[in-house]
């Protein structure tokens, strides 16, 4: 199994924001932290806000936090929510596909066992399990002075 570089970046993100969820984060703070494009990060919010992830609010002061507890989500949500448009197979697509292998084919239904069961234990652990820290905790926060 693969995901895709979006689903990454979301799942980055998320686990950053379960370690301050009652915290705002700008696209500007995450991106920096995780080296990644902040253009794209803009994208995975606004599909992580779509999906009920995150809260996002423009303006000064605004930015993005988690719109749950990060108890309550869990990474297969969070997968399945955005990978939803990249299907594993061709023949998974919701039009079929045009695998040459249709109807014959005897692969099909193990690979979906195997997806399902990935996405099973992914459904074990929740987005607060795998909180990434920005600074030690018991640090202070630098002054702003």
């Amino acid at each position: 199994m693969r995901l895709t570089a979006f689903t990454d970046f979301a799942l980055r993100a998320l686990m950053r924001l379960a370690d301050e969820p009652d915290r705002s984060f700008s696209t500007n703070e995450i991106a920096t932290a995780f080296g990644i494009s902040r253009n794209h990060l803009i994208k995975v919010v606004r599909d992580l806000a779509d999906s009920g992830f995150v809260i996002t609010q423009r303006g000064v002061g605004g930015g993005f936090r988690l719109a749950r507890p990060p108890q309550s989500i869990t990474l297969g949500e969070v997968v399945r929510a955005l990978e939803e448009r990249h299907p594993l197979v061709e023949c998974f697509r919701d039009d079929g596909g045009e695998c040459a292998l249709t109807p014959r084919c005897r692969l099909k239904a193990q690979l979906a066992a195997a997806q399902e069961a990935f996405m099973r234990e992914l459904d074990k652990t929740t987005v607060a399990e795998c909180a990434y820290p920005g600074r030690p905790k018991g640090r202070p926060v630098p002054s702003a002075a």
